[in-house]
C-alpha cells in the first residue's frame, strides 16, 4: 500500500481535539511517518469518570497501533445479558464470532474512559520506542476557525497554524464542522437522557442481594422495560478489574424539556430511584453499593446526517461528524475505525496535492457506515420501530463487529492509489 517513499516529505497534520478519536488519529498518522500536532482547548485534558466498551471492530484497529490491553485494567466480554426490568428474568446471549475474535486477540472489553485515554495518549505522544516521531499535544489551545482550502486553523490567541491536513476530532460542538459546512449545525434533542455514575464493587460479597451480577455470560447487562410506550433501561458493566461497575440509567423526557435545560446537570440517587420505581428490587438494590463519582444527568443528543464530512484539506470525524445515541456502543468505535482508515489512506509519500483526493476516499469509505450507526442507534430506542434496516439483529452484529477497517482501507487503497493505479494529483 506504500508509495515511493524515497526522500518522502512527511505531511504536516493538524488534529483539533484530544479525545479518544483525535488521539487514535494521531497515533495512526505518526506511525505513517507524518508530523502531527494536536490542539486541545482544555488546559488539562482528562476523560469523565465513566466506562467505555471497546468492541471487536475497534480493537482490530488499536491492535495495529500497539495497544497494550494490560494497561486498560479491562474486563473482557463476549455478549450481552438481557433482563426484563420488572420481572427480573433474563438470559445471556453470546455474540457471533466471539471465539475467532478471542483467538485473534481482539475480543471486546470494557474499561474506564480515562484508562483508554491514557493508553491512546501513550500511543500518540508517548515514548513508545517504535522509531516514529511522537505527536505534539498543545493544551489550552482553543481553535476558533479553520480555512479548509489553506489547511489552516486559527487559535483564540490569533495565531494561524498552516498544515497539509486538518482533522476535526473536536466533538459534538465542533468548530471545524462549521468551517466545512459553511453553517452551524447542532445536535438535536432526542427525548432521551441518562443518569450515570460509578459504583464500588470491590466488596461485592457484602451485598448478597446482588449475587445475580455473577450470573450469565461474561458480558454487560441490558435491563429494560416498556413504560407508557417508552423504554426505560439500565446498562451496566464492570471496569477496573471488576472493582467498579459502570451504571447508566436511560430515561425519557420531552424534547421541549431538554431544550430548556443544560445538557449536563447534577442529579441524586433519589432521582434515579424515582425514575426506575417499577423496576424489580434486585435492580434497584444496585444503588445500595457505594457511589464513587458524582451522579450526572446527561442529555443524549444526535446530529442530523450531514451533506459532507470533507472540504479540500479538512475533514471531521467521530462525534463531530455523527454524534448519536450510545445504544449500539459504537460511537467511539466509529471514531477509532475512522482514525485507522486515515492512517492507511495517507501513507508516507502522500503529497500535499494528493490530500483532497485522499479525503474524498475517506468519505467514500466511512460516511455510509457512520451514518448507519447514527440512524440505527436512534431507531433502537423506539419500541414500535426498533430498526429502519432489513438486517436481522445477528446480521447487524456481524456487520458492525466483524468489520476490519484497516483491511478494508488497504484493499481500497490498492485499487485506487496503488502502484498500478493512475497517479492522483
Amino acid at each position: 500500500m506504500t508509495e515511493n517513499t524515497t526522500q518522502a516529505r512527511p505531511l504536516q497534520i493538524t488534529i483539533v481535539g484530544a479525545g479518544l478519536g483525535g488521539l487514535t488519529a494521531a497515533a495512526a498518522l505518526r506511525r505513517a511517518g507524518h508530523i502531527v500536532k494536536i490542539y486541545e482547548s482544555s488546559q488539562i485534558k482528562t476523560e469523565i469518570g465513566a466506562g467505555i466498551a471497546l468492541q471487536n471492530n475497534s480493537l482490530r484497529v488499536l491492535k495495529t497501533l500497539g495497544l497494550d490491553r494490560g494497561r486498560l485494567q479491562s474486563v473482557g466480554f463476549n455478549g450481552i445479558n438481557a433482563y426484563d426490568a420488572v420481572s427480573g428474568d433474563g438470559r445471556g446471549v453470546v455474540f457471533p464470532h466471539f471465539e475467532k475474535a478471542k483467538a485473534d486477540g481482539v475480543n471486546a472489553l470494557t474499561c474506564h474512559r480515562s484508562d483508554a485515554h491514557d493508553e491512546l495518549k501513550r500511543l500518540a505522544i508517548g515514548d513508545t520506542d517504535d522509531g516514529y516521531t511522537s505527536a505534539e499535544l498543545q493544551l489550552g489551545s482553543k481553535v476558533v476557525g479553520c480555512d479548509p482550502e489553506a489547511g489552516s486553523i486559527t487559535l483564540a490567541s490569533g495565531e494561524v497554524v498552516v498544515a497539509d491536513v486538518v482533522i476535526g476530532a473536536d466533538g459534538v460542538h465542533s468548530t471545524i464542522r462549521k468551517s466545512i459546512l459553511g453553517e452551524t449545525v447542532t445536535a438535536s434533542a432526542t427525548g432521551w437522557s441518562c443518569f450515570r455514575c460509578l459504583l464500588d464493587t470491590s466488596n461485592l460479597e457484602d451485598y448478597p442481594q446482588l449475587a445475580w451480577l455473577k450470573d450469565g455470560v461474561e458480558a454487560p447487562w441490558n435491563i429494560s422495560t416498556i413504560h407508557e410506550g417508552k423504554m426505560l433501561a439500565l446498562f451496566l458493566y464492570f471496569i477496573r478489574d471488576r472493582k467498579l461497575l459502570n451504571f447508566v440509567a436511560f430515561y425519557n423526557e420531552s424534547k421541549e424539556e431538554q431544550e430548556a435545560k443544560p445538557w449536563t446537570r447534577a442529579a441524586t440517587k433519589e432521582d434515579i430511584l424515582a425514575t426506575v420505581s417499577d423496576f424489580h428490587p434486585k435492580f434497584r438494590s444496585l444503588l445500595d453499593l457505594p457511589i464513587v463519582t458524582p451522579i450526572l444527568s446527561w442529555q443524549l443528543r444526535a446530529l442530523p446526517l450531514l451533506p459532507t464530512w470533507i472540504k479540500s484539506r479538512a475533514l471531521i470525524m467521530g462525534d463531530a461528524a455523527h454524534a448519536t445515541l450510545p445504544t449500539l456502543g459504537q460511537g467511539a468505535v466509529m471514531a477509532i475505525e475512522e482514525a485507522g482508515t486515515l492512517g492507511v489512506l495517507l501513507p508516507l509519500g502522500t503529497t500535499p496535492e494528493q490530500v483532497p483526493k485522499r479525503l474524498e476516499a475517506f468519505q467514500e469509505l466511512r460516511k455510509e457506515r457512520g451514518e448507519f450507526v447514527n440512524l440505527q442507534s436512534q431507531a433502537q430506542t423506539d419500541p414500535k420501530t426498533s430498526s429502519w434496516t432489513s438486517m436481522s439483529e445477528d446480521e447487524m452484529k456481524v456487520y458492525l463487529l466483524a468489520h476490519d477497517a484497516i483491511k478494508t482501507a488497504e484493499e481500497y487503497y490498492q485499487v485506487h492509489f496503488g502502484a498500478a493505479a493512475k497517479v492522483d494529483v
